[in-house]
């Protein structure tokens, strides 16, 4: 694109993008479930009217100029920081979130339609194809590689359309075999375009959430648990606004985020993955033209669930996208707990109840070589926040389409792979922070035995059973706003007039002990999960 100069001095470069398969970034051969992945790459050629022998050289009013860079993509030059330096984290997302993920599942959703109506007898024009058929058309499937991918592309660049350039590749692709030759024009029959996107875009969601997100939430629970399990014992000061409060265990604490993340996956789980396949408008209008006596929402929902999705039979021209703003804002609330889990984490390591285990060579401050700083749970709160922001776009957006459809949700839809992989992006980190935790069992009870005040709670309580009258009040006079100790709640009740067995127990108390049923709760986290 170019633009005009904006001044006299300062020229505005012009962009120029070229797609070419060369590439010192390959992807992997193991880039599941895509066999073919080879590689893909992008120029961005930013240049002037000027020539300059450095990079950024300044003209004789000391105002810098524009340079020319041929920039190829790369961990350096990509916008999106999850295409560069968090590329290593994310990538397992790209066969299923990217722009080449999308177009595999429309090839997929395509080929699968056309072997769908060779399966409908009334459709005579296409009859049952040969086992050999039906391989060749799997294998175009099983085989679709970026150069495919690609290919796509320069044929979009002539049609402008995405949907249709994949129906002209599989076009020519099956003009070389004799059965499906016959059949061309049956690709895409009375589809429109969202009758394809809708499938795909539903299949990238589950295919990514089942085989990447699914999986790494479950090692993230797993992992809450074991550290829960291993610290049921280890009691701590509870703090409500921040204040000491009564206490509980490091584990039980933990517990609570393992049960609560673990609900949370299992409502997302939940989400029914719905799919649309009724034409323009949502009522077959040119199915039921062209072959009246076939019982199009049948076909449509067989279609549908044949691709291990749900089916939605009222819709308009595009599926109504409620369950994605279902699963966007479920997936939101399971980032919110997980941040509420970071930012306690972060605290509990402030205040010393957890160190972190370092690593050799790793630097935490620039300038104060002390530092050990809680890096991962910093990071994992911050693309949390990125993730929910993008996230929340698209719960509230996608449901909202101007009558029978406008577009505005195509580009929102490309994005869906921006808040998934910040989600990712901020799983991993917890799990690498929670893999550094050493608790520090010392500072713990140090705080504990600091706050006798902490007792006042069950001695009240047992006064009150055995009728000891104002027993609220009289533990306000001891302890609000004063220093409390050791002696000085033993004191208070030796003096009490209750039974001797009730008073016994009470002298046993201390800060470490009263910690009620946390204990067992931190044991048996892992039934409460499993349910």
């Amino acid at each position: 694109m170019e633009f005009v100069a904006l001044s006299n001095t300062i020229k505005v470069p012009t962009f120029t993008t070229i797609f070419n398969t060369s590439t010192t970034h390959p992807l992997p051969n193991t880039f599941f479930p895509f066999p073919s992945l080879r590689s893909c790459a992008c120029k961005a050629i930013i240049s002037t009217n000027q020539t300059s022998s450095h990079p950024a050289q300044k003209s004789n009013n000391n105002v810098l100029q524009p340079h020319s860079i041929d920039f190829e993509l790369s961990s350096l030059t990509a916008l999106s920081p999850l295409d560069g330096r968090y590329w290593g984290k994310v990538k397992e997302l790209a066969p299923f979130m990217s722009e080449y993920g999308l177009i595999f599942y429309r090839v997929l959703v395509e080929i699968k339609w056309l072997l769908k109506m060779s399966e409908i007898p009334e459709i005579t024009e296409v009859p049952s194809f040969s086992e050999d058929a039906k391989s060749y058309l799997q294998s175009l499937i099983d085989n679709f590689s970026v150069n495919d991918a690609l290919e796509i592309k320069d044929i979009e660049k002539v049609t402008n359309h995405d949907v249709k350039a994949v129906e002209y590749l599989l076009k020519q692709k099956c003009q070389s075999n004799p059965e499906v030759a016959k059949v061309l024009e049956f690709f895409h029959f009375a589809c429109t375009s969202e009758d394809i996107n809708n499938l795909a875009h539903a299949l990238m969601l589950k295919d990514a959430m089942n085989s990447v997100i699914f999986p790494v939430m479950d090692k993230l629970i797993e992992a809450l648990c074991k550290l829960a399990k291993d610290n049921a014992h280890v009691p701590m000061l509870s703090r409500t606004h921040g204040q000491p409060a009564s206490p509980t265990t490091l584990g039980k604490e933990i517990a609570i985020f393992a049960v609560r993340l673990s609900r949370e996956r299992k409502d997302l789980s939940q989400v029914e993955i719905l799919g649309k396949f009724a034409g323009a408008v949502g009522n077959y209008n040119a199915h039921v033209v062209a072959y009246p006596d076939v019982n199009w929402p049948h076909v449509a929902e067989e279609f549908v669930k044949s691709l291990g999705l749900s089916f939605n039979p009222y819709v308009a021209q595009i599926e109504t996208h409620d369950y994605m703003a279902k699963l966007f804002h479920s997936l939101i609330q399971f980032n919110n707990i997980l941040l509420d889990f970071d930012r306690d984490v972060w605290g509990y390591i402030s205040l010393g109840y957890f160190k972190q285990i370092t690593k050799a060579g790793e630097i935490g401050s620039s300038t104060m070589p002390h530092k050990v700083n809680p890096i991962d749970f910093e990071n994992s709160e911050g693309n949390l926040g990125v993730a929910n922001g993008g996230l929340s776009h698209l719960g509230m957006k996608l449901p909202i389409s101007r009558w029978q459809r406008d577009l505005t949700d195509s580009t929102v839809l490309r994005n869906m792979g921006v808040g998934i992989g910040h989600s990712l992006l901020a799983y991993k980190s917890t799990l690498q922070g929670i893999g550094k935790l050493q608790v520090n069992e010392a500072r713990l009870s140090e705080d504990l035995n600091q706050c006798w005040e902490v007792l006042a709670e069950p001695i009240q309580t047992v006064m009150r059973r055995y009728g000891v009258p104002e027993p609220y009040e009289k533990l306000k006079e001891l302890t609000r706003g004063r220093a409390v100790t050791k002696e000085s709640i033993r004191e208070f009740i030796q003096r009490l007039d209750i039974p001797e067995a009730a008073k016994l127990n009470l002298l046993k108390l201390t800060p470490g002990t009263y910690v009620g049923a946390a204990v067992e709760l931190a044991r048996t986290v892992e039934n409460a999960v499993s349910k």
